[in-house]
């Protein structure tokens, strides 16, 4: 079955994932309250009632923004606590997913980042609190899961280490710009040397 077209030739699909990316940088940039249905067609260069042919409402461009951008995350990590490596090689390789996370999605982890506590009061955006929840989940399980092991010290104090973590880590979308002079894997190997081997000489 054919895509419908749409009149500059493009599919409605595609036209719709431009329309969503358009969205979620003004989103990300000026933040979601702020930003008009109107700034998001005059963006892309339509008029606002062109947009309502592809979404409702920006509360349904949000929601598909960061709902999409969850799923792929958290199937990322549950593919992490479900292999086979030992309990360090998890936790490096979440962080290393979580900062991949950053450089591929950075107005989704911004949006989450300024949006999510707001947004998280209607009924429509529960699953965000539910996500906040799933992700202390996974990293008190690598981090216990660590201790187990014997890869990390037995005296940490496993849900401090994780609000460490959750805070050094996302906060990094503030100050961050892919494309920029460090790759997020380069700036992954610095913030797992100091998490995990510290800063002492």
């Amino acid at each position: 079955m054919l895509a419908a077209s749409t009149p500059d030739g493009g599919t409605a699909e595609s036209r719709r994932e431009e329309l969503l990316r358009i969205a979620a940088g003004l989103f990300a940039e000026r933040g979601f309250r702020n930003t008009t249905v109107r700034d998001i067609a005059d963006a892309a260069g339509i008029l606002s009632g062109s947009l309502y042919h592809h979404f409702d409402s920006k509360e349904s461009m949000v929601d598909e923004i960061l709902s999409s951008f969850q799923t792929e995350l958290f199937a990322g990590y549950d593919e992490i606590l479900g292999g086979d490596l030992d309990a360090r090689a998890k936790i490096e390789a979440a962080v290393r997913l979580s900062f991949r996370a950053i450089d591929e999605h950075h107005d989704e982890v911004a949006i989450f980042q300024n949006e999510a506590d707001q947004l998280s009061r209607s009924e429509r955006f529960g699953y965000l609190a539910d996500r906040n929840e799933q992700s202390r989940d996974v990293w008190l399980t690598l981090l216990r899961s660590g201790v187990a092991e014997g890869a990390l010290r037995s005296d940490l104090d496993v849900e401090l280490v994780y609000r460490f973590i959750r805070d050094t880590v996302w906060v990094a979308v503030r100050w961050y710009r892919p494309g920029g002079e460090l790759s997020h894997d380069q700036v992954a190997d610095q913030y797992l040397t100091i998490l995990l081997d510290g800063i002492a000489s």
